[in-house]
Formats: structure tokens, C-alpha cells, sequence
């Protein structure tokens, strides 16, 4: 459902209760998105803020399925201005939010830029949203940032996966089940984000032990499949 027409701004469920927001920017040459994903449940939670120049966006999109104001947890992967540069913005029309982020990143960075204390999650930790169980899984430096971790709603087996899976372009159907791996190796050829942490195998085993059958990605299209396969793929690929 587009909710702007101007900037082409829609939100989509590609889960139950999980939508997709997702707006097309011209910032990357060829196209590009920024995708947020809103949980609606007894505590409504949103992963990754969009930067602050997107908030009338991104709250207009919430506000089409949902009031602005029930949002409960803001939570993102790591710090970095798309992952939560609108979070005060958000902070300051849901008033019973707060940020949720791991523990790193809730002691160097979101303690003092957040206008409200922030939650910092432990490796492994779980949070109920009603009937959405979550779990953070620390993934430090991958694929970038001391602070970075994923969520994992184990409810639908859909893995918050932040900047994993990145796809260039900005014409992207909501989820879909055809490669994602070939676009997003060959954006990262041309624009490497990865840190290349000697960690990256162990972690990327661990995150495709949860066998997740979605996977929620900030940029580009989502994917449905053997979301085990295509991560190991990824580390094979990493590797090579």
C-alpha cells in the first residue's frame, strides 16, 4: 500500500503482523531504499528509524495501520543515522517508547544521544511483544560496527537482518522468494560495507542455525526461503 505519492513511500505485511516500510531515495547512483519494519502487538515495535529527514515518512506510514502513539520499543541494529537517526523524533510523539539495542551500543552511543534510557539487550536475550517472541543475537563488526546485533522474530521465523542482503536500485517488490544474493554481492563489490571480521563465519553459522524462513532486509526487497542456505551461502561467498 503506497502511503505517499509523492515519494513513493508504502508499507506492506510480509509476515503476520510484520510490515514492511520502505521508501525509494535517489542517494546511491541507480537507485536505492530505506526499509523499516513495524511488529503491530500488544507492544508494538519498530526496527530501524529511517534518518530524520524521512520521519514525516516513515510516521505516516506507521499511522496507516496503526497510531503513532502505541509504539513501544524503537529498536535498531546498530548506531548509524539510517538505522535510528529519527529515533528523538519518534521518542517524542510515543510516549510510552524506548530504544532497544544491545548492550553495546546502549552504553557507547544511545545512553547519551537518546532523550529517553534506553534497553540494551544481551546476546540471547528475548523480548515478548504479546504473541511475538523476539531474540537479539550480538553480531559485533558484522557486517559493520562494534555495537551491530539482529533480531529474530521467532515467531515467524523472520530474521531482522539490518544491512545484510543489501540490494542497490529502488524498484523493489515488498518480499520476494527469486536471489537476493547476486544483487547484494554485487552491490557490496562496488560499495564494500563489510568490516571483514575474522568473526564472520562463526556468527553467520550461528544466525543460520536459527533457520529462518523470511528475511527482513533495510535495503532492497525482503526474501522468503531457506533463509539457512542463503546465509551459508553468504559466508562462502565472504570467504571466497
Amino acid at each position: 500500500m503506497i502511503t505517499n505519492q509523492s515519494s513513493g513511500t508504502r508499507i506492506d505485511e510480509i509476515a503476520q503482523d510484520l510490515f514492511r516500510i520502505s521508501t525509494p531515495v535517489t542517494i546511491v547512483p541507480g537507485g536505492f531504499t530505506f526499509n523499516q519494519f513495524l511488529i503491530v502487538d500488544d507492544e508494538p515495535l519498530l526496527f530501524h528509524t529511517g534518518l530524520r529527514g524521512l520521519f514525516p515518512l516513515v510516521s505516516e506510514a506507521i499511522r496507516a495501520v496503526m497510531p503513532l502513539e502505541r509504539l513501544r520499543h524503537i529498536s535498531f541494529s546498530h548506531y548509524e543515522a539510517d538505522e535510528c537517526g529519527a529515533l528523538n523524533d519518534f521518542l517524542k510523539v510515543s510516549p510510552n517508547a524506548v530504544p532497544l539495542c544491545g548492550q553495546v551500543g546502549a552504553m557507547v552511543s544511545i545512553g547519551d544521544v537518546a532523550d529517553r534510557p534506553p534497553r540494551g539487550l544481551a546476546d540471547g536475550e528475548s523480548l515478548s511483544l504479546g504473541r511475538h517472541i523476539l531474540r537479539w543475537h550480538a553480531t559485533p563488526h558484522l557486517p559493520h560496527g562494534w555495537d551491530c546485533g539482529l533480531l529474530m522474530d521467532e515467531t515467524t521465523r523472520t530474521l531482522l537482518c539490518g544491512d545484510l542482503f543489501t540490494q542497490g536500485g529502488a524498484d523493489h517488490a515488498p518480499c520476494t522468494e527469486a536471489d537476493i544474493l547476486g544483487p547484494s554481492e554485487a552491490f557490496r563489490n562496488a560499495m564494500d560495507y563489510f568490516s571483514h571480521t575474522k568473526h564472520a563465519h562463526a556468527m553467520i553459522d550461528r544466525l543460520s542455525a536459527l533457520n529462518p524462513t523470511s528475511l527482513a532486509c533495510m535495503h532492497g526487497a525482503a526474501w522468503r526461503g531457506d533463509g539457512a542456505s542463503l546465509l551459508r551461502a553468504l559466508a562462502a561467498r565472504l570467504g571466497a
